[in-house]
């Protein structure tokens, strides 16, 4: 059986983002955190850094 892909709000997208962004923690420590892939952690970082200079 196919396993379901995940979806996510905006509000935890930032949540987490807004994590990855203080650098506090590492990726991989927040991706355990959230329950959320490390590269999924990482690309919404670099969509929110690319989105802040627009």
């Amino acid at each position: 059986m196919a396993k379901k892909r995940q979806s996510f709000s905006k509000d935890f997208k930032a949540k987490v983002t807004l994590e990855a962004l203080r650098e506090e923690s590492t990726i991989q420590e927040i991706a355990v955190k959230f329950d959320v892939h490390p590269n999924q952690n990482s690309q919404w970082k670099a969509q929110a850094i690319a989105g802040l200079v627009d």
